[in-house]
């Protein structure tokens, strides 16, 4: 009830739409992973840059939230969402690091299809963050990226049976597996990210 006289920080709001963009500008930079021929290691390499790129954001959301005397909502929450986008990237090049170090050169189907719920997850986010100083209009983002996951979990389930079913070596299967988990974690650190815009919602309203 009192959140109308909260003065407003329009710094938070910046970075965290700058958050979201960095991680829509990573997710284009994984579809590059479903051209033919795709150059991972480069690809692996724009991804240490990006993950860089988000890390200094974030740190700037703390630093700004650690010398603010009042912030637009609670600090814990501004804490968390900073994090929670922070940790979408980090998934996101772990995989790409991982798909280097292990020398993959075939996208399996069911990858490129996280790949393409990724970078969904990544434009619906961005979209939202500009609506996060206002509270308003941000319901169909939070749903929607529900629904994105269940899609991811339902994807990752039917990779995972296809892996186990006795046609791949293990060594393979330890390979995709370990990338399928890092797009896998990205996806649900997305939906963590709608979670907290959810609940700030609910809290502020």
């Amino acid at each position: 009830m009192f959140s109308r006289f909260k003065p407003k920080n329009d710094m938070f709001y910046e970075l965290f739409t700058s958050s979201a963009q960095c991680l829509a500008d990573g997710t284009k930079t994984l579809t590059g992973l479903l051209e033919p021929d795709p150059d991972i290691p480069a690809l692996a390499q724009r991804m240490v840059e990006l993950e860089h790129d988000c890390d200094r954001i974030t740190h700037e959301v703390f630093r700004t939230l650690n010398s603010s005397f009042v912030t637009p909502f609670d600090r814990s929450d501004i804490y968390l969402l900073g994090a929670s986008l922070d940790d979408v990237m980090d998934h996101m090049e772990a995989a790409t690091h991982l798909m280097a170090l292990y020398g993959v050169h075939e996208i399996p189907e069911h990858l490129r299809e996280m790949i393409d719920i990724l970078d969904t997850c990544a434009t619906v986010t961005a979209d939202a963050m500009p609506r996060l100083a206002g509270l308003k209009n941000l319901e169909p983002y939070w749903i929607e990226i529900n629904d994105l996951e269940n899609r991811a979990d339902h994807t990752y389930r039917t990779f995972l049976a296809r892996l186990f079913d006795g046609q791949l070596d293990a060594l393979t299967v330890m390979k995709f597996k370990d990338v399928a988990d890092e797009f896998e974690d990205a996806v649900d650190s997305f939906e963590k990210v709608a979670h907290v815009v959810e609940a700030l919602v609910l809290k502020e309203s």
